[in-house]
């Protein structure tokens, strides 16, 4: 006679998609992906190392004479090119290089010398509403921290970063079109927003370059990573390149490059 199979009372319970109370269980949150750059440490020192043999001491390329013409400026650049800025502004920053100045000319006024910008109407708008706040908050002083930019009008955390380096010397990464693009393109520190790519990029730059990251990024996307087609023949990184829109394997000569001739920039 076969024995009967007997069931064992201390089998795993099932886990149950549902709290003690009937409802649905919230479903654990998605782990955030893990960030790699294409290239090791060495790697990235050696790049950045060749940058700042080619151009010791890069400059951003937009004009200015103080912190607040300088605002102004890196906030008329936004969807402009640094040439069309520096063109529109020469004549203007020569009689309004104050907040109580530009705020004299007015909207119209301030209009009639950048109306050659793209979307110059709201950026007009945003430069006068920003003189009032540096006047009634900030005794005519452009602020120092990034959380004191933001608050002004039309003034962004890409525009704070660049303030805050070319004007008062900290060391912060601004990604712009240019950076955006390169730190994809390049498999640096891919990400698919500003700030993402701002994030990854601060993880992979080594500290020594921090200061002056920003704009030997910038300049190798203006003058060699073009947009729409990269001159990988006058690369000095091309070797270690891990693009895949690379075309050549052998760098370019590393020799420094001539100094740079401010406001004549070309885009």
């Amino acid at each position: 006679m076969a024995t009967p199979k007997i069931r064992s009372k201390t089998s795993t319970p099932q886990k149950s998609n549902h709290t003690p109370d009937g409802r649905a269980a919230p479903k654990p949150a998605a782990k955030p992906k893990r960030f790699k750059s294409a290239y090791t440490k060495a790697e990235m020192e050696e790049i950045f190392r060749r940058f700042s043999v080619q151009r010791p001491e890069p400059k951003g390329e937009l004009e200015h004479v103080n912190p607040f013409t300088l605002v102004v400026a890196v906030a008329l650049s936004a969807q402009a090119t640094d040439a069309g800025v520096n063109k529109a502004t020469r004549a203007l920053f020569k009689i309004a290089d104050t907040p109580e100045k530009m705020l004299a000319l007015g909207e119209e006024g301030v209009t009639q010398y950048i109306k050659t910008i793209g979307l110059y109407r709201n950026k007009a708008k945003n430069v006068i509403a920003l003189c009032r706040m540096l006047i009634d908050e900030f005794g005519s002083e452009v602020p120092k921290t990034r959380e004191e930019l933001i608050r002004l009008p039309g003034v962004g955390r890409k525009t704070a970063n660049v303030v805050m380096s070319m004007a008062f010397g900290v060391p912060t990464l601004a990604v712009d079109t240019h950076v955006f693009r390169i730190a994809n393109r390049l498999l640096m520190a891919p990400g698919k927003t500003p700030d993402e790519v701002e994030e990854n990029l601060l993880k992979v730059i080594p500290d020594q370059y921090l200061f002056h990251a920003h704009h030997w990024l910038i300049l190798h996307g203006r003058y060699c990573c073009k947009a729409r087609k990269p001159e990988c023949e006058r690369c000095v990184i091309a070797d270690l390149c891990r693009s895949p829109e690379k075309t050549v394997d052998v760098p370019a000569p590393l020799v420094e490059l001539p100094q740079q001739l401010i406001g004549a920039a070309v885009e």
